[in-house]
């Protein structure tokens, strides 16, 4: 109320005022909602992370996603997933409660951790349960997709939330703060990434959703064609960059396989939507950068080019622009959820659209799809001229395999210091 008095005060755009309004009245509403229906059984969610969150995950490869799905098992997919849900649930909640208290008292934190809780709360009264029968795989099919639109807007939120505690400390947070808020949103949203993964696969097999493209298995395409996955990106891109300028660069693609592949293009086992937002992010970025270098005015612009390439073991994706590059000492600033390049707006009012330049997410999130499946992304600028974003991704289906966060004394303690001395993430060559 005080906050709402001050801004009274010093505003006189009504319109402004009433948005203010609509907002606090939103998360009031979310949150008494989302913190009724977890305050019941709070004491048994607490018991029930401890106890999943002393399990490690189990990470898979695009393999073990593709052999799931091979034999049609929906109750071994569905035996599996009840207890390897919470697990993954339970390690990253417990996180959650490391976060600094002040960023735990914010009110969309707090929305977020009220719906991990219901939703652990909603599958742990699956533990029991043996799938015999077809109602019990229908429900528990059910309670997945439901959970899955339950976290739709998890990303949004606690980029909410975050704006919270910067608004709090007065647009200044400290470097120690800063450090433990990077750390945890980097395994927090890779395990949201796997979860989703979990919950996407089951339900596009086993649920009344059809597969997202003609010849998937759930939501893996056994043959992804890297070039229509990068021409949707850029024409996604292309919509975006023409809504903000009315204009946007041409593209140049290029590929080539150096294996002895008969089959003309690049081809291999991945996810498309993944793949689409990871390149889409990428030449977004590359256009904004051309146009902004060269000016809104200016009759040409140098093409964003894409160069794709297979190997034997990689598949490598160089997206070039012509954007006059950036210092390379700013490249891991890029990488950082509370560093942004562009002014501030409302993320209430975008929902994280796709336009959504100056929030500090684009990067980071398309980093970490990357890394999902053992690869990687790299900026390699050159300041003055341009830069290169290079995408590496494992071209073997066994090669792709989860890389996600473990809830242990080591990660405990990298919330009061920066040097964890034992492994916290799982490794693919441990697999």
């Amino acid at each position: 109320l005080i906050d709402l008095l001050n801004y009274f005060q010093n505003i006189k755009d009504v319109r402004n005022v009433m948005k203010l309004i609509g907002n606090c009245f939103r998360h009031t509403y979310i949150l008494s909602r989302s913190l009724a229906i977890s305050r019941t059984n709070n004491d048994a969610v607490i018991n029930e992370v401890e106890r999943f969150s002393k399990f490690q995950p189990h990470p898979l490869s695009v393999q073990n996603f593709l052999d799931f799905a091979s034999g049609k098992h929906e109750h071994h997919s569905a035996s599996f997933l009840k207890n390897e849900i919470p697990i993954r649930l339970a390690n990253i909640m417990k996180e959650l409660n490391l976060l600094p208290q002040k960023l735990q008292d914010q009110t969309s934190v707090k929305i977020v951790q009220s719906w991990y809780s219901k939703s652990l709360q909603d599958i742990l009264e699956y533990q029991s349960c043996k799938f015999e029968n077809t109602n019990e795989l229908t429900e528990f099919t059910t309670l997945l997709h439901k959970i899955r639109n339950r976290h739709n807007k998890v990303v949004p939120t606690m980029a909410e939330g975050i704006l919270e505690l910067k608004a709090a400390c007065g647009g200044d947070v400290d470097s120690q703060t800063r450090a433990n808020i990077q750390y945890f949103l980097d395994r927090f949203y890779m395990m949201r990434i796997s979860i989703r993964m979990l919950l996407l696969q089951h339900v596009a097999l086993f649920g009344d959703q059809k597969p997202q493209e003609p010849g998937c298995i759930g939501i893996i395409d056994p043959n992804c064609c890297v070039k229509d996955v990068v021409e949707d990106a850029y024409n996604d891109a292309r919509f975006v960059c023409e809504q903000s300028y009315l204009i946007a660069p041409e593209f140049e693609f290029s590929e080539l396989d150096t294996t002895d592949s008969e089959v003309p293009g690049v081809y291999f086992t991945y996810i498309p939507s993944h793949l689409h937002h990871i390149v889409f992010e990428l030449i977004k970025n590359a256009m904004r950068a051309v146009i902004e270098f060269y000016g809104p005015a200016s009759h040409s612009y140098p093409a964003v080019k894409v160069f794709v390439t297979k190997g034997r073991e990689d598949i490598t994706i160089r997206i070039s622009d012509k954007g006059a590059g950036f210092p390379h000492d700013n490249t891991e600033l890029l990488f950082q959820y509370l560093y942004t390049t562009a002014s501030p707006t409302s993320i209430s009012d975008s929902g994280l659209s796709p336009a959504m330049a100056g929030y500090g997410y684009g990067l980071p999130l398309s980093r970490l799809y990357a890394k999902y499946f053992n690869g990687d992304l790299k900026l390699l600028p050159q300041e003055g001229l341009g830069t290169d974003a290079v995408i590496y991704l494992k071209a073997l289906s066994q090669d792709n395999i989860e890389l996600l966060p473990i809830y242990s004394r080591t990660s405990k303690r990298h919330y009061d210091v920066t040097s964890p001395q034992s492994p916290d993430w799982t490794s693919p060559k441990r697999c």
